[in-house]
């Protein structure tokens, strides 16, 4: 007759103790399988099926606690955070861009490059800064020219190269995260510029939901920094306020942030 246990766990390799059980040494190896499992066998059946787990009650008396993250943006100003209209709107452009670079990621991503696109290793994190915001935003460098002679062409060392898709399409989640970090970190100590909102709208475009920790913690650091950034705006007319809202909007509102998200006034 099956026990108990039998019977809510059936025997997936049922294997016959006969006559020879009592032979079996459980101290020593076992010398082939069918032996090794009518020891496994035997050594389960000498277990008593219910175990009671002796907790000292003082040990229970100790709080743990979690150390959580939970600041949120700074509040805008009066008359500087959007319309809730027109965070919606942003948000269903968003998606609609979002939908094309799936649909159109394997079309683009085997497009062939220029020659001087030179994308850097995965690991350069200064080489990321100069391909994504060019020398002049991220050394920091005048723009002026020394002659009256404008250049031939667009120098992509300077100006640092455009999110092409043909470029974000061919990063995978883990890059788009570790850039996101990179341009974050360093925006977290320098200025907006519009090379800089251009790469975090388009990672951001490429960034996969659910958001894993990492991630999550990521876009919530560039809503405050934006957040608190904007809060030093003098003027409505700033250049930097749409971009900057456009942020806040899409981490909040898309990647659904809701604690960070401005409301109407």
């Amino acid at each position: 007759m099956k026990s108990d246990a039998e019977e809510l766990m059936p025997r997936l390799l049922p294997v016959d103790f006969g006559a020879s059980t009592e032979e079996l040494d459980l101290n020593g190896p076992p010398r082939n399988p069918r032996e090794y499992l009518r020891q496994v066998q035997l050594e389960a059946s000498l277990c008593p099926e219910v175990v009671v787990a002796q907790i000292d009650p003082k040990k229970l008396k100790k709080k743990q606690t979690v150390n959580a993250s939970v600041a949120g943006c700074h509040a805008a100003p009066v008359g500087f955070s959007p319309s809730l209209r027109w965070q919606q709107q942003q948000v269903s452009n968003f998606s609609d861009v979002r939908q094309s670079i799936t649909k159109n990621r394997i079309h683009w991503s085997s497009q062939t490059l220029d020659d001087n696109v030179l994308m850097p290793k995965l690991t350069d994190e200064e080489g990321w800064k100069r391909f994504c915001l060019g020398e002049t935003v991220y050394l920091g460098t005048s723009s002026c020219q020394t002659n009256a002679e404008p250049e031939p062409a667009l120098d992509y060392s300077k100006i640092g190269f455009p999110p092409f898709l043909s470029i974000v399409s061919r990063l995978n989640q883990s890059t788009v995260l570790m850039l996101l970090e990179i341009l974050i970190s360093w925006f977290e100590e320098h200025e907006f510029a519009p090379q800089l909102g251009r790469w975090l709208y388009s990672l951001l475009a490429c960034l996969e939901k659910p958001l894993i920790p990492e991630a999550h913690s990521c876009i919530r650091q560039l809503a405050r920094r934006c957040s608190q950034l904007r809060s030093t705006l003098e003027s409505q007319e700033d250049e930097k306020l749409p971009p900057l809202n456009l942020l806040i909007c899409l981490v909040a509102r898309y990647f659904e942030q809701n604690d960070l998200a401005d409301q109407p006034e």
